[in-house]
């Protein structure tokens, strides 16, 4: 599976570090708040390095792994922050330490049962693994039906099936560790309907539509899409949108 999330998001790394969100302080801070030590963190499935460049400012060191050397080459650099290509079942640090291992909106593109091996193997005991996950993006009314309708309608076929991880907010994927805590977040942006369109044509399942179709999926709600922006944005030019987080932590 991390293999086919390389192959997808890889290709469009820039695209991926410009459009997708960055998470709130709050998320950080409660994940600090949770670890028995703050020595070193490490992001599995870093992608572009948007956790890593959170947690670096609650860690000493943050070891961000990724599949895809391209996305990583997009990674923020940051003091503490190291940035290594390598499979997330397969990680190259020593046993027993990492204080806190975190996977961000990328745990469903993982091989469960070897990766959970490797958080039990690098993880201190005691340590904490967290994980988070966000849902469909949240404007206005107006907005939101039509990002429903080609989040379902137009893109539905062409999700891949791990996307129904996504869909259940992580509830049911095996995790073979105590649960700690679950809590309700949200990330909040101000954002022009550039913004939006750049971040919808992030989405892996547009990518599929479009190489099976040969037409930008965006292309077939552009027009409906600007109607309900002028309306549930009042005509300004930008606008706050949220994603609700769900975040789930656990002992190692």
């Amino acid at each position: 599976m991390a293999r086919r999330a390389s192959e997808h998001f890889g290709r469009y790394a820039g695209d991926y570090r410009r459009y997708r969100p960055d998470y709130p302080d709050s998320l950080f801070d409660r994940i600090a708040s949770l670890s028995p030590g703050r020595s070193r963190a490490l992001d599995c499935a870093t992608g572009s390095g948007q956790a890593a460049v959170g947690l670096s400012t609650r860690f000493d060191d943050v070891v961000g792994v990724d599949v895809s050397t391209a996305q990583l080459r997009e990674g923020e650099r940051r003091p503490g922050v190291v940035y290594v290509t390598a499979a997330c079942e397969s990680l190259p640090l020593p046993r027993e330490s990492v204080d806190a291992v975190t996977v961000a909106q990328a745990l469903h593109w993982l091989e469960f049962d070897s990766f959970f091996d490797e958080v039990r193997r690098v993880g201190k005991r005691g340590g904490l693994f967290a994980t988070w996950v966000y849902a469909t993006i949240r404007i206005g009314p107006r907005v939101d039906r039509v990002v429903e309708r080609l989040y379902r309608d137009i893109l539905g076929s062409c999700w891949l099936p791990e996307r129904r991880y996504v869909e259940t907010a992580y509830a049911s994927i095996p995790i073979p560790l105590r649960s700690v805590s679950l809590e309700d977040l949200v990330i909040e942006k101000r954002w022009s309907l550039a913004d939006l369109c750049g971040y919808l044509a992030t989405w892996s399942a547009g990518r599929i539509y479009a190489d099976r179709h040969g037409v930008d999926p965006l292309s077939l709600v552009r027009e409906e899409l600007s109607a309900a922006w002028l309306s549930d944005a009042n005509g300004s030019r930008e606008t706050t949108v949220r994603w609700p987080v769900t975040l789930r932590t656990f002992r190692i």
